[in-house]
Parts: C-alpha cells; structure tokens; sequence
C-alpha cells in the first residue's frame, strides 16, 4: 500500500470566506497554478454562493485544469429544507462535495448518521467526496486519536462495496490543528494517514491501495514538503493558505512531483 503511486491532489477550503470580486480573482490565479502544474489535480470550495458563477468562469477560463467542489450537502434530495442545497443542484457545477468537516460536525451537530447520509448522497452522483475524519485535541492528548478517526470510517465507510470506497477522499484533520496556528507535525501525519489506510485496506486492499488521503490541518507553505513527503499523504485539505494565492501555490509546487522530483 505505502509507496503506490497517487497522483496528488490540493484542495482549498475557503469557508465562509471572500466576496464575489475577490472570487474571482483568486479563482483566476488558482486556474493558473493548476494549469501550470499538471501533475497535481487542483481544486477549491468556495462558498456555495459562488460555485455557479466561478464555474462559469472557469468555463470563459478554457482550458482550464481547476476543479470546483462544494463544502457541504444536504442529505435529502429536495424538499422543505430552507437554506439548504441538494446534490440535485451542486452536480452539474462541482467536481468535489466536502462531507463532515469538523466545523459541521461541532457547529451544526452533524453525526456520523449524518455524515453517511450526506455521503450516500455524493456518491449516487459522478462527483467524487471528500469525507473529513479527525479527532480533538483532547482525544488526542487521551490516546484516543486512533479510535475516534475510526470510529468516524467506521459510521462512513463500513459495508459499502470496493467500487463505492475506491471513489472516496478522505481527508485527516486534526480539530486541534484547524485555525489554532497549530498544526501536526510529518510524523503524527504520516501516523493517521497509516491508520486510515489500515483501516481501508480491512475493507478492500485496492481501496487501500487507490484512496487519496489528505492532510487537512493548517498546512502552509512552511510544513507542506515535509507533510507531503510522507508515503501515505496524497495531498491536502487547505484551509487559511488557500486564500492568499501565493502561498497556495508554493503548496501546490510542494505537491509537484516535477518539482520535488519524487
């Protein structure tokens, strides 16, 4: 499994970040990085209220290697649910669909029940999930760093058939690390990305082998060659420094086989 060739993928988060002008311009730059680096696939999340019109930016933008992705999904397919967005209108726009990031699961009270949902819906579609996992710092100061991560697989993952979980992402994101400053260092990375695997290669030794997992605990331009050198980090999960487009970019260089040279 450790050492199968995955080809790297960069996704930024933006959350409740940017107006529509600033959009727009860091979607022309993040274009640009992904065109200029096509060893690596490039995406970003923008807020929902932008997916439509950077979509169609990235259209004007042909041709265009970035992808577009959104950070949340209702489980229903339709209905008298008031601000929320169904696979149903995010699929003709989106590449990727974010599930159970750590901010909706301690904000918005989502469980695993309903992560799964959210995940059963991504995955009656083409688009390809992202399924966050990680754990508190608390967990992780109690040693329960392990059990916590799978326990999250477990309640997404368990008894879907090889074809459904060679489709997934799963991106490990220490709660602890996201927007603290604080962030893991290469070896606890490399740790939970093993554990993950392990527990995949439990349901299916392709899945293992195929699955891109990604770091998603403030990686910055400073730790991300040594994150992304571990054997079982495919990429990252990029909060905070994908909206400074520089710094986007010398991540996206750090993912970069031909400028790594790995």
């Amino acid at each position: 499994m450790t050492g199968t060739h995955r080809r790297p993928l960069i996704l930024g988060n933006w959350k409740m970040n940017t107006s529509l002008q600033s959009a727009v311009k860091l979607t022309a730059r993040a274009s640009a990085i992904a065109n200029a680096h096509p060893d690596v696939d490039v995406g970003i999340l923008p807020p929902a209220v932008w997916v439509v019109p950077l979509s169609l930016q990235t259209q004007q933008l042909e041709p265009s290697r970035l992808s577009l992705g959104a950070q949340n999904v209702s489980p229903h397919a339709n209905g008298a649910f008031t601000g929320d967005l169904s696979m149903t209108m995010l699929v003709s726009w989106c590449d990727y669909i974010l599930v159970g990031h750590s901010e909706r699961r301690q904000h918005h009270s989502e469980t695993d029940e309903v992560v799964r949902a959210k995940l059963d819906a991504v995955l009656a579609t083409e688009c390809i999930p992202v399924l966050a996992v990680g754990e508190a710092e608390d967990e992780r100061e109690s040693g329960h760093a392990r059990s916590v991560v799978e326990r999250q697989l477990d309640g997404a993952l368990t008894g879907r058939p090889a074809t459904e979980l060679s489709r997934i992402v799963v991106a490990y994101e220490p709660v602890w690390a996201i927007g603290t400053g604080k962030s893991a260092s290469a070896a606890d990375a490399q740790e939970m990305a093993l554990v993950i695997r392990e527990w995949l290669a439990r349901q299916d030794s392709e899945a293992a082998r195929s699955v891109r997992i990604l770091y998603g605990g403030s990686m910055k331009p400073d730790n991300a060659s040594g994150i992304l050198a571990n054997p079982d980090v495919d990429g990252g999960l990029i909060g905070g420094a994908s909206l400074d487009a520089d710094d986007f970019q010398k991540i996206v260089e750090a993912a970069s086989p031909a400028t790594t040279g790995s």
